[in-house]
């Protein structure tokens, strides 16, 4: 039996990763903001080894405890995944100080109070393994995810520089990006809209209003997508960049090709600020 610390398990993927970990005999420990919500959404699903716990990611106290809490239930953990996080659509200039500490406590500054408080555990036991969900959007941007695509890039960065840094230790980390998944991820309880919005960006106010239309048209399905994460964590061989999804591997494809292209023109400028 693994065990499995997740956050982000209320709706969408995490749910979904939840319900299926059960059904195949797995202990959870599954971190929402509401665990009524959780059980709720779980249906039959058997409870006897869940660990349902309400938590707040950006109190480091308190993701600590619910660390310990899974612990003394299961007798440790083998995989974590960070999976809680939400959308925001608005302008680079709209997004409010507080709007980006609170997505950042969120996505960069919970998932570090996770890392700290699983990673002694993993270092002494000589194995685990971390799976941060990222996003096609922490490789690429698009006008109007800039603070979504700030956080997921920073995730990016932070998770390989870990996969470096624990390889040594016998822990794994993968990072997952999806393209767009049918769940609620674009719906009122998943996507934050900038409160600062003006008229200075009407195709981004265009391009908000398109996004709200698209649920239940996304490629993307929620059962594969939390299948392939266990797959990740069962096969062992997975990348470190696993995407899920044509839209977020075409996307990547074309990222790489740009990149390259900048590269190249610049080289001969790059080149140039060298001690001759």
């Amino acid at each position: 039996m693994t065990t499995w610390f997740i956050t982000g398990t209320s709706r969408g993927i995490g749910l979904e990763l939840v319900t299926q970990l059960l059904e195949r005999g797995d202990a959870v420990a599954a971190t929402t903001r509401s665990a009524r919500r959780l059980e709720a959404a779980l249906g039959p699903a058997d409870r006897k080894r869940l660990l349902a716990l309400e938590l707040d990611l950006t109190d480091e106290q308190a993701v600590a405890e619910a660390v310990r809490a899974t612990v003394e239930r299961f007798g440790g953990i083998d995989v974590v995944v960070n999976n809680a996080g939400y959308g925001f659509l608005g302008a680079v200039e709209e997004a409010t100080d507080a709007e980006v500490r609170q997505m950042f406590g969120v996505q960069i500054f919970g998932v570090w109070n996770v890392l700290r408080a699983v990673l002694p555990g993993m270092r002494f036991a000589g194995s685990g393994h971390v799976i941060n969900v990222s996003s096609i959007l922490g490789l690429t941007a698009f006008p109007g995810w800039g603070l979504y695509c700030s956080a997921k890039f920073a995730l990016e960065g932070l998770s390989a520089a870990l996969a470096a840094e624990v390889a040594g230790a016998g822990i794994r980390v993968n990072v997952i990006e999806p393209g767009y998944t049918r769940t609620d991820f674009l719906g009122a309880s998943s996507l934050a809209l900038a409160s600062n919005a003006g008229d200075g960006y009407p195709a981004i106010r265009e391009m908000t209003s398109d996004h709200l239309k698209m649920p239940g048209t996304q490629l993307g399905d929620p059962v594969r997508a939390a299948a392939a994460i266990i797959r990740v964590a069962d096969d062992g061989g997975a990348p470190l960049h696993q995407l899920l999804g044509s839209d977020s591997y075409g996307l990547a494809k074309a990222r790489l090709d740009a990149l390259t292209a900048d590269v190249e023109a610049g080289r001969e400028l790059a080149l140039s600020t060298e001690f001759s």
